[in-house]
């Protein structure tokens, strides 16, 4: 006759080890979960609204042309004027060529639109503003034509900071077949320095060293370059900007009149809490088994 089966009870070892495997899953699941919540960790926040307990009263970037710019624009005889709403201060010397002494280079001052913020630590990652510069480069000077440009315009406006990757994005209309181009990565930036975090009252932070983003033989060169009709003699004058500049972002808040609104977790935080609880119930129907 076969012999009978007999079931084997469970001893106390045997259900700790379960319990045990129960709670990794639990800790694995958790930590999915976290990762979800990180990615929903930024909020952008606009003039007028909170986020930290605080609310974005205003503020604005002004953008200061460096030397070695002005130097390069007043070569190719390039006008300069702002493209609303950002204003300019814009100061000539006698000969009709922009001041290049320090305090009176052009500066473009455009207002803070939006930030966007780590909900987290606080710090603003990112900040954005409207309008900008319009460069306009002639074919001819008092009749004679231009040797640094054969004519063209180009406009930089919309400038996006990001203060992470410390990259500058720009909205670009360029003359010569360049056309419109959005968030277009312009700039790069060399140092950070100030407050980062929204505070109750003013925040101001430097960012120096705007260099051409990919060099002297990246797409954003040569855009500016076609754009503007730059000659050879354009060029070699482009070529020797160190620094495009620097930007000072100056921000206002207050704190709130009432508590901050919790971020919404974006909808991966949810997809992978199920995809946790789904491995937790896979878990247990294998132990159960």
């Amino acid at each position: 006759m076969p012999s009978e089966r007999r079931e084997v009870p469970k001893g106390r070892f045997e259900v700790e080890i379960k319990m045990k495997l129960a709670m990794k899953s639990i800790v694995a699941a958790a930590a999915l979960v976290a990762v979800g919540a990180a990615s929903a960790a930024s909020q952008t926040v606009t003039v007028g609204g909170s986020v930290n307990g605080y609310t974005l009263t205003g503020g604005s970037g002004a953008l200061t042309f460096d030397r070695s710019l002005v130097t390069a624009i007043n070569t190719g005889g390039i006008q300069l004027s702002a493209v609303t709403p950002a204003t300019a201060t814009l100061l000539k010397t006698s000969t009709g060529k922009y001041n290049n002494t320090d305090g009176n280079r052009p500066v473009f001052n455009a207002p803070i639109t939006s930030l966007v913020v780590d909900t987290v630590s606080g710090q603003v990652t990112r900040a954005s503003t409207s309008g900008g510069a319009l460069m306009v480069a002639p074919a001819t000077i008092e009749g004679e034509d231009n040797l640094a440009s054969t004519g063209g315009s180009l406009s930089v406006t919309n400038i996006n900071v990001d203060l992470v990757a410390k990259r500058v994005y720009v909205d670009i209309n360029g003359a010569n077949g360049v056309g419109s181009k959005t968030n277009y990565y312009l700039w790069d930036i060399a140092s950070i320095t100030g407050d980062t975090a929204l505070k109750d009252g003013t925040a101001i932070t430097t960012i120096t060293g705007l260099t051409i983003a990919g060099g002297t033989t990246g797409d954003a060169f040569n855009t500016f370059a076609k754009s503007l009709g730059l000659t050879e003699t354009g060029i070699v004058a482009m070529k020797g900007i160190t620094s495009y500049g620097s930007i000072v972002s100056t921000i206002t808040a207050t704190k709130a009149s009432t508590p901050p609104t919790p971020p919404i977790p974006e909808p991966s935080t949810y997809a992978l809490m199920g995809l946790g609880l789904v491995g937790i119930a896979a878990v247990a129907r294998r132990r159960a088994k």
